[in-house]
């Protein structure tokens, strides 16, 4: 008899996922409580795909052998809720997905810097030349691409939504970023839950697997102290020199130390440049290492590499005012990476759903680099309550055009216009990527 498989969730994920489930003789159902975009939708209807959209019928839904949950559903939604006091296992669309291949995993994790490394690493791969998928929080889902391609490799973004939803799956390299405070309102505001789920990415590794971390995120270096791990460790550092294998800075130079090789690379040669592109390129760099990549070729792909849209994109300078979109920035760090890179005077857009944020750790960064914020977002009270004593012009708006005007009309010459907004965007906008191209339009009426 076929199992019934019940997928939450009708975005890039739920319907990659229906498709594998639908190719491998799964009874498959989709649900969606909102609107189902109509490329999705033409997908399902494609496939002849059951589905619902604006409800979840919960006869429907309770029915399922196993539901396969959108990461951007919260553990606490009421059919959740339901769904785990009726016993029906919940999983991820990676979850799912890493059952029907064979092909190895690069999983990549982090509070920031996950999508730049994600297509890094992958840029790095493919210019040796190797059959390589990228999926996960970026580009088309891997349950699509396990369903209608065959590569030998994939580089996964995993965020820590994926994450909590996967239980068997092993990845093959596991790369751990950092961990600071995001997301905190789906972690009932616990750090440490959410550190916990972060530290997934290493379960079910064996000791032929690789770890490859930053060993000078104190969060990561302390909870590994209290860890037992499989994997070979492979830490990476801008602080101090590594004893063992991984990457270190040495001056101006990033040395790589993967047995039996050992190879520098000058910082000026980087096409990420910024203290924490030195990181992505440095985790990037050992997982190529771990697979045997030539030096000379990783060192090329990292010379040549073309920064992901959205994340510190160059935009447009007019009048002597350069205009930056990091909408990418959903999170306090993201936000202070960004301004720590600003060599100028900036005029920073901010704001929008607060997750919790703690800003404090940016006031000193904000006081020496920030000459105005004007604030986008449904609610700026927290924002503006924690710089109003730091920045002297604070301004409110409720469009990307008065936003992008009022920063024009603040800024000098030589001044940046910088979208970070540290805030996720679903007050006004569909996703990061719709605020940027908004910012990028409203840059462009200048």
């Amino acid at each position: 008899m076929k199992k019934n498989i019940v997928i939450l969730g009708a975005g890039e994920s739920g319907v990659g996922a229906a498709v594998l489930a639908v190719k491998k003789e799964f009874n498959v159902f989709v649900s969606d409580s909102g609107n189902i975009r109509e490329k999705y939708r033409n997908v399902l209807l494609n496939h002849d795909i059951k589905f619902e959209e604006g409800k979840h019928t919960e006869k429907e839904i309770l029915s399922a052998s196993e539901i396969i949950k959108s990461p951007g559903i919260p553990e606490n939604a009421p059919v959740i809720l339901k769904l785990k006091e009726a016993g029906v296992a919940i999983i991820s669309e990676i979850e799912f997905a890493g059952r029907y291949t064979h092909a190895k995993k690069i999983c990549i994790t982090g509070s920031n810097g996950k999508t730049t490394t994600t297509l890094l690493t992958h840029h790095i791969l493919k210019n040796a030349g190797i059959n390589a998928g990228v999926a996960g929080n970026v580009g088309q889902s891997f349950a699509l691409q396990v369903a209608e391609k065959d590569f030998d490799i994939y580089v996964l973004e995993i965020s820590s939504f994926q994450l909590d939803g996967m239980f068997d799956f092993k990845a093959d390299i596991a790369i751990l970023l950092n961990i600071t405070p995001d997301h905190l309102d789906r972690y009932n505001y616990n750090f440490h839950e959410y550190l916990s789920s972060k530290f997934r990415i290493i379960q079910n590794m064996k000791k032929n697997d690789a770890f490859i971390f930053c060993a000078d995120d104190p969060e990561i270096t302390n909870e590994l102290s209290k860890r037992k791990i499989a994997p070979a460790l492979y830490p990476f550092s801008v602080k101090n020199k590594i004893t063992g294998q991984g990457a270190w800075l040495d001056g101006d130079n990033i040395c790589y130390d993967i047995q039996p090789n050992f190879f520098k690379m000058t910082l000026e040669n980087l096409a990420l440049q910024g203290n924490h592109n030195i990181y992505n390129s440095m985790a990037a760099g050992i997982a190529a290492r771990v697979l045997d990549i030539r030096k000379g070729s990783i060192k090329e792909s990292l010379s040549d590499f073309k920064n992901v849209e959205h994340r510190l994109e160059f935009v447009a300078r007019i009048h002597g005012v350069d205009f930056i979109n990091d909408s990418k920035a959903t999170n306090v760090n993201s936000a202070w990476y960004a301004l720590e890179c600003m060599e100028r005077p900036v005029i920073w857009i901010a704001g929008g759903i607060d997750k919790g944020n703690d800003y404090s750790s940016m006031i000193e960064l904000v006081k020496k680099k920030v000459k105005a914020i004007i604030c986008i977002g449904k609610d700026n009270g927290k924002l503006i309550k924690v710089f109003e004593n730091v920045v002297e012009t604070i301004v409110t708006t409720t469009s990307m055009d008065d936003a992008v005007k009022y920063g024009s009309m603040l800024a000098k010459i030589d001044d940046i216009v910088l979208l970070s907004p540290a805030c996720a965007s679903f007050d006004f906008f569909e996703n990061f990527e719709e605020r940027g191209n908004k910012f990028k339009r409203a840059v462009g009426k200048l």
